[in-house]
């Protein structure tokens, strides 16, 4: 586990992947009062992340477009801990190698395929925020909105206006 949040009933946490070295501006506006933001991979800058820590503590993992030296000290997995909620992080969900439930995790963060998901299954939330710059739709870049009560979870895909 990366990092240690206050201990209190709720969290605001943004979410956030491919980014592909480009900060929305309404991006940095919708995590402004967020506890944490989690970042899924292909950041590609790491400036971007920089920025980002100057919102909130970051939660980051390397995508596989991220590459050279900035990159070594991004985990491909991580593990954050969020007052009683335990959130796995990793880029590409088809290269998880541990069963959630097993594991006792309440959510499994991924990015990587650029299409928003919110997926409940087995008591385990699979969320993708999509690509906050390159969605594959027809939509605009999202990003996503954890919001934890306890062990409550409710998750938001937002469209990010440029």
């Amino acid at each position: 586990m990366s990092i240690k949040l206050p201990n209190k009933s709720n969290y605001l946490v943004g979410v956030i992947s491919d980014t592909h070295g480009f900060l929305h501006s309404s991006a940095i506006k919708l995590f402004t009062d967020t506890d944490l933001i989690i970042h899924a991979g292909d950041i590609d800058k790491p400036e971007l992340l920089s920025s980002l820590q100057s919102i909130a503590p970051v939660v980051a993992v390397r995508g596989n477009m991220d590459k050279g030296t900035w990159t070594s000290d991004l985990a491909e997995t991580d593990v954050v801990k969020i007052g009683e909620v335990l959130v796995y992080v990793l880029h590409q969900l088809y290269l998880l190698d541990i069963d959630p439930v097993a594991a006792g995790f309440n959510v499994v963060i991924s990015g990587h395929t650029h299409k928003p998901s919110v997926v409940n299954q087995k008591g385990v939330l699979f969320l993708n925020p999509g690509s906050a710059t390159l969605p594959k739709s027809a939509c605009m870049g999202t990003a996503a909105l954890l919001h934890i009560h306890r062990n409550s979870l409710n998750t938001e895909i937002i469209d990010l206006k440029e």
